[in-house]
């Protein structure tokens, strides 16, 4: 099978296409064949040699596939391969209401943002939100959880971003420098000045003070929920891209030069 690897930490040649074979489920755990993962900007980190992980290692943590022919989307190690192998636990069933490759945006992204919103964030009705960042991946699910929760959102967005935002939910859309108070600020970029607007922040960013930086954990229950609203048509999947796995390369170059919006799909 094909699979997108490093075999040392470095700049994005390092990325390889290898062919390798198919992995072999062990007790307890399940063949993935995979119809997609998708782009994460943490992956750059871990290429870059930040995150601890064993070489030779498989990109991808976004999945989704079939089990035996049933739908399922998770976050996994090594989705960038025609096959992956996790447990069961790490998976729940895809959404029914979009094409199986383009749920392989949701998970990560995903649950990241509902984290922000309602774990940390706890946005409630009424409440004034500022998602900064919001032409990203997390932070186009952000805009549209929190107005779910009932709030206002203002966002900031590129100008090659401003659109989709809009689309998305936001009530106001603003360039880099907003101005104001917020009941929470959402920062998804490194903007400390932003990070002060808020009475409440939830940072995905280093940058900020560190009682605001939180770490995404995985979730089925709360991947299970995303799915059912992504089915009910409360949130919408917005895919800016759609490549092949010998596009990771380019596509870490691109990343580290801010020239990525919204959710890239990888396909094998």
């Amino acid at each position: 099978m094909k699979s997108a690897r490093i075999h040392a930490h470095g700049d994005p040649h390092v990325i390889t296409v290898d062919d390798i074979p198919v992995p072999r489920p062990g007790p307890g755990e399940v063949l993935v064949t995979v119809a997609a993962t998708s782009f994460n900007p943490t992956e750059v980190a871990v290429r870059r040699g930040l995150f601890d992980v064993p070489l030779p290692h498989t990109l991808g943590w976004d999945v989704a596939g079939t089990v035996d022919g049933d739908p399922v989307i998770g976050w996994i190690d090594g989705a960038a391969a025609e096959y992956a192998v996790t447990t069961p636990d790490r998976l729940v069933p895809a959404p029914r209401a979009l094409p199986l490759p383009d749920a392989a945006a949701l998970p990560l992204a995903g649950l990241s943002a509902w984290q922000m919103v309602f774990e940390h964030g706890h946005v409630r009705p009424g409440h004034r939100v500022l998602v900064n960042g919001a032409g990203g991946g997390i932070g186009g699910f952000a805009v549209q959880l929190a107005k779910h929760a009932g709030a206002h959102v203002t966002a900031t967005a590129s100008p090659r971003s401003a659109d989709v935002v809009r689309t998305l939910g936001a009530d106001h859309v603003v360039g880099y420098h907003p101005t104001g108070r917020f009941d929470v600020v959402l920062n998804l970029v490194a903007d400390a000045e932003v990070a002060r607007l808020g009475e409440v922040v939830v940072s995905a960013t280093m940058s900020d003070a560190p009682d605001a930086h939180f770490v995404t954990r995985f979730d089925a229950g709360q991947l299970a929920e995303l799915v059912a609203l992504v089915d009910r048509g409360v949130v919408v999947v917005d895919i800016s891209e759609r490549h092949r796995l010998a596009d990771l390369p380019g596509l870490h170059r691109r990343a580290e030069a801010g020239d990525l919006r919204g959710k890239v799909l990888v396909t094998p």
